[in-house]
């Protein structure tokens, strides 16, 4: 029989567009707006007295909140106006401290149903209100003088390897003296480094019975130097960004030493911040033998115990930027652990070391830099100023009961320092330490400005194609007006299940959707008229006219699918948040478009003997 569906297909419809407007509804539920407070301290649980303490400091300047709630270490206070988000945040931010981070966020309001089921609304893009950019500068005067502390070093052991007696190889400014006994030491020593050392600019002095030569980095070393340190942090942001999840980030440099980072659809800017801006990095060393001068050794507090200490040796056996790979599990006891990997050196000076120190113990330490803001008086106003210290705690100190390789483990840690370690190791550390010199979240104002002038477009654009399909084409037109809601309802619903992150520019391929939707339906509108001015009845008429018209409406969505595809490959956020949603869009019409007014057609004609069609114009 012409124009009827078998039963599993109209199931199947009505399966389709069910979960669609299930995983479509958490959209329909706005986020509140909320501050959240993190401890800056990895795995410090946020305390009951904190919370109730920001609720006074926000209720005595008059802001209101709604809730507030505690997951572990974050707090979440909920408010009643996004205008009061930003003053909420700076005062919290001033009145706790550098211990915590405060930071903006839009507390869900999705229903715990819809959440049981998987279901979760759109992620928002950096232009409409969730987002946040960052501008973060490398600090390279820090860098350099690491650089220069590493050459300082090297030259030790260089010279010493080529039998070249020096007094001593200090460090004076940005500059290295190396002091010998005499000239033709001196003279020796400067062939050699003319060989090896081609980046210094070398001086020779005499300053009585010392002969120095004065080594300091040329100009174009340390451009070299300074693009290497910015373009190996940049693929270390990358790298983080990837491990956070952030859908169509933007991480570019500015000038010669600076970063953007854009995370469109990330409201967690607290765990954002402290994951992309962390200099964290690991440190083993040997544990100070008793006796040990005090000279060649340094304490340290442990981690998770600041009134135990430990003395460590000063040399450094290996480091983090070894580090190949870090993964979080748990020992033989349940206890959290990190298993370590290490390069090919890293593992080679490893097992060279802990052959001769079998049965002493090995500390690693931890090393973060940390920003700390001071306020300073100027002009009788007090400035907030951020300076950057370093801390070192050991985390683990551990007996060697045998050589150890380039695989191993780290133990004696919180879970979620076990998580924060493994992916910071694993992302790879900072070449060079770096600062927040700008942070900013699109307002809650100018995001909901953006949308509202978004949804305007949708809305009058969606109007006008509605009035005219059913004007023109009558209760076929009223059928693909159905089909063009239900469009929206599943493109939606689409977006929500893979996390696409919606944007001002995904709104107007939205807007070009329901275009591209109802343009199908007028192909196959036009070729139903066709077919009963040939003279075909009008059950044929349909059945032809669907047929027919799907090799072109086919061909026509898979060109732009491949421009649109081509785009998101090509293009950078705007242009693929336009592609995204174009292309999710294409594929959503091709279904309602033809399948759910195909079904709805045969639902009112399907079966019947008919005379007319109620499809508009001459016949």
């Amino acid at each position: 029989m012409l124009n009827k569906y078998p039963l599993w297909k109209n199931l199947l419809i009505l399966v389709v567009l069910a979960l669609a407007a299930v995983y479509a509804a958490p959209n329909l539920y706005p986020p509140d707006p909320a501050i959240q407070v993190t401890p800056t301290r990895s795995g410090a649980e946020m305390s009951d007295s904190v919370v109730k303490h920001v609720n006074e400091i926000l209720t005595a300047k008059g802001i209101d909140v709604l809730a507030d709630e505690v997951n572990g270490s974050t707090a979440l206070v909920r408010l009643t106006s996004s205008e009061q988000q930003l003053a909420a945040k700076d005062l919290v931010q001033r009145e706790l401290g550098d211990d915590y981070v405060v930071a903006l966020n839009l507390a869900p309001t999705t229903p715990d149903w819809l959440l049981s089921m998987g279901a979760g609304p759109m992620t928002l893009g950096l232009d409409l209100s969730g987002g946040v950019h960052f501008l973060m500068e490398v600090d390279m005067q820090d860098y350099l003088s690491g650089r220069i502390k590493n050459y300082r070093e090297e030259l030790r052991t260089r010279l010493r390897e080529e039998g070249i007696k020096y007094r001593r190889v200090v460090i004076d400014d940005d500059k290295i003296n190396l002091v010998f006994v005499d000239a033709v030491v001196r003279d020796e020593a400067d062939a050699f480094l003319a060989r090896n050392y081609t980046e210094f600019l070398r001086e020779d002095v005499d300053n009585g019975d010392q002969y120095l030569i004065q080594l300091s980095i040329s100009d174009q070393k340390k451009k070299e130097l300074e693009d290497y340190a910015l373009k190996q942090n940049l693929t270390t942001i990358r790298n983080r960004v990837n491990e956070l999840g952030v859908a169509e980030p933007l991480v570019q440099r500015q000038g010669r030493n600076r970063i953007v980072v854009e995370l469109p659809g990330v409201q967690d800017t607290a765990e954002a911040k402290k994951i992309l801006g962390k200099a964290a990095n690991l440190e083993f060393r040997l544990e100070a033998e008793p006796g040990a001068s005090r000279i060649t050794t340094e304490e340290y507090p442990f981690r998770n115990d600041q009134f135990r200490t430990a003395r460590l040796e000063k040399t450094v056996i290996t480091t983090g930027d070894s580090v190949t790979n870090a993964q979080p599990s748990f020992d033989e006891n349940g206890f959290p652990q990190v298993n370590i990997d290490l390069d090919s050196k890293g593992g080679a000076i490893m097992t060279q070391v802990t052959r001769k120190a079998i049965k002493r113990r090995m500390a690693v330490l931890f090393v973060e830099r940390k920003p700390k803001t001071v306020y300073e008086m100027v002009e009788g106003k007090e400035v907030p100023k951020t300076i950057q210290v370093v801390d070192k705690s050991i985390i683990s100190l551990a007996t060697i009961q045998s050589t150890l390789g380039s695989s191993f483990r780290i133990t004696g840690l919180e879970s979620a320092e076990a998580s924060e370690l493994a992916l910071l190791l694993r992302a790879g550390a900072l070449a060079a330490p770096m600062y927040f010199v700008e942070e900013r979240t699109v307002g809650p104002s100018l995001g909901k400005e953006n949308i509202e002038m978004g949804m305007n477009s949708v809305i009058l654009g969606l109007a006008l194609v509605l009035v005219m399909m059913a004007v023109y084409y009558r209760t076929f037109g009223l059928l693909a007006n159905v089909a063009l809601l239900a469009n929206i309802v599943v493109l939606i619903a689409m977006m929500s299940i893979v996390g696409a992150t919606l944007t001002l520019p995904g709104i107007a391929g939205i807007v070009l959707t329901v275009g591209m939707a109802v343009d199908a339906n007028v192909l196959i509108f036009s070729r139903i008229r066709e077919e009963l001015r040939a003279g075909r009845s009008p059950q044929q008429a349909i059945h032809e006219g669907y047929n027919r018209a799907f090799v072109t409406i086919l061909d026509a969505n898979l060109t732009t699918l491949i421009v649109a595809v081509i785009l998101f490959a090509v293009g950078t956020g705007p242009v693929k948040g336009f592609a995204v949603t174009l292309s999710f869009g294409i594929i959503t019409s091709m279904f309602t478009a033809i399948m759910l007014t195909r079904a709805l057609t045969n639902a009112i004609y399907g079966g019947r003997r008919l005379q007319t069609l109620s499809i508009g114009g001459k016949v």
